[in-house]
């Protein structure tokens, strides 16, 4: 059974930083592309950062040059870096791995306040 379990969320004040671990079981996690996802109030849900299986990045034009994505395939574990956050940022952050279609952990709050 797949399961991904996210992390790493909380509240943080504008300009500051939060990095998001996914840890993934149950997969072949080198084999798949990975994603995050958000997904604000009243707001369809939006694609942030992809990498590859090959180490490929790929960034919303909104996050480019703050947001990191990296894969750790030894942990079976996806981060997103997030730094200079902004309250525009604020949304229920989701990993995706294998597309759309496929697998998606549960999500995690982030919430960027003064």
């Amino acid at each position: 059974q797949v399961q991904l379990v996210e992390s790493g969320g909380g509240l943080v004040q504008p300009g500051g930083s939060l990095r998001l671990s996914c840890a993934a079981s149950g997969l072949l996690f080198s084999a798949y592309t990975k994603a995050w996802y958000r997904q604000a109030p009243d707001k369809q849900r939006e694609l942030v950062a992809t990498v590859s299986t090959g180490g490929s990045t790929m960034y919303a034009d909104s996050v480019k040059g703050r947001f990191t994505i990296s894969r750790d395939n030894t942990k079976n574990t996806v981060y997103l870096q997030m730094n200079n956050l902004k309250p525009e940022d604020t949304a229920v952050y989701y990993c995706n791995i294998g597309g759309p279609g496929r697998y998606w952990g549960q999500g995690t709050q982030v919430t960027v306040s003064s």
